[in-house]
């Protein structure tokens, strides 16, 4: 909870699920500091650091023995595991589950990426396993897309009924574009008349971070006013900070440590376009990325990639630049359009707020969620 920074998808879609009458717990982790919530979700914070593939196997552990004790005395209807280790506490409580009458559902947000090591066909074979298990034993599934969804039905042979859907969502209240105005943080950020790419979240290589970096000294001699800003950290972070200093454009590319999630807005507002730069691999093609709803919410145009999981959200809304991919030529000719138009950005960017406010805020994202758990209640009935 205090070391991914993909806790913001679980915390908010709970949050939502108690606005909705649900009395929610979650069971989790922290490596060094104890979380705290303020959206009445109840939140069991195990302190076990971080090391990959040995922490899930202790928490494992820990679902083990802690598991019967929690569902005798809190008797929940529904009860949802992710992919890993963990899911086999669950299968071995499934009679005690089934006794009390509780759903068990496993949820899903991304498929494995890098299988070629043994972290990569380790990882690979716990998620297969953890399917299987699902598919023989739980009463449903949940997964990020309608894309990831027809993925799995047709690999694993799961009847589609089997597996609902909640994709990524976005705070409409919190990235409102009409609270912020930009103007104080590009001041504060020395970045007055400077035409500002921005992107955040996680610095790891195959996001087509260092293509964009690359799109950057190509345009370098053409245009003296770019700037790329990234916001965030990762396994990236050196190899990045060493080709702006080989390519020489330590003045053209800033990268910013993280900030609080909800600081967040105020840096996408003072962007004039945001940057989704995801390359065509199988990791990426049928997800849901959250910093592209979130630009959209915001009402800035963002330049993504022409693959399934930008083309499901953006569609020919207007409010994206496509790209066929993360070749930097690619990006490097969408920052000149965009730059070329920037007096329309803001029309088109105004596309991408209605998007976000008709299928993908988090109230709508929940209901969604609810309306799939419920149906598993009625399906038993």
């Amino acid at each position: 909870m205090d070391v991914l920074l993909s806790r913001i998808t679980r915390t908010e879609i709970l949050q939502h699920l108690t606005e909705r009458g649900y009395d929610v717990y979650l069971f989790a982790l922290h490596s060094k500091k104890r979380c705290h919530l303020d959206s009445g979700v109840h939140l069991i914070s195990v302190p076990l650091r971080y090391f990959p593939m040995v922490t899930a196997s202790f928490f494992a552990l820990v679902v083990i023995v802690f598991l019967p004790f929690f569902v005798l005395a809190k008797r929940p209807h529904f009860v949802i595991v992710e992919p890993g280790p963990p899911i086999f506490g669950f299968m071995l409580w499934k009679p005690l589950l089934c006794s009390l009458k509780s759903k068990v559902v496993l949820d899903i947000r991304s498929t494995p990426t890098k299988v070629d090591n043994f972290r990569g066909y380790l990882n690979a074979a716990i998620f297969n396993m953890s399917v299987i298990v699902a598919k023989k034993t739980f009463d449903g599934a949940t997964i990020i897309t309608a894309l990831m969804k027809r993925e799995l039905c047709d690999k694993f042979r799961i009847n589609p009924e089997f597996i609902g859907v909640w994709t990524s969502g976005v705070s409409t209240a919190l990235f409102k574009p009409e609270k912020y105005s930009g103007i104080e943080m590009r001041r504060k950020l020395g970045l007055t008349n400077k035409f500002v790419i921005f992107y955040h979240g996680d610095l790891t290589v195959h996001r087509g971070i260092i293509e964009s970096i690359k799109s950057i000294e190509i345009l370098k001699s053409k245009c003296n006013d770019l700037v790329l800003f990234l916001l965030g950290s990762g396994p990236a972070l050196h190899v990045l900070v060493e080709t702006v200093r080989k390519k020489g454009i330590q003045d053209k590319v800033i990268i910013h440590n993280p900030v609080d999630y909800v600081e967040v807005p105020k840096y996408i507002s003072m962007c004039d376009v945001g940057i989704v730069p995801l390359p065509n691999l199988p990791v990426w093609r049928h997800q849901s990325p959250l910093k592209l709803l979130e630009y959209l919410a915001m009402e800035k145009v963002v330049i993504v990639t022409d693959i399934p999981a930008n083309r499901e959200i953006v569609g020919n809304s207007g409010c994206g630049i496509y790209i066929a991919s993360a070749n930097p030529k690619e990006i490097a000719r969408a920052i000149i359009h965009a730059r070329n138009n920037r007096e329309r950005l803001k029309e088109w960017g105004s596309y991408g707020r209605a998007i976000t406010n008709e299928k993908y805020s988090w109230e709508k994202v929940a209901e969604d969620l609810d309306d799939y758990l419920l149906g598993l209640y009625e399906d038993s009935s």
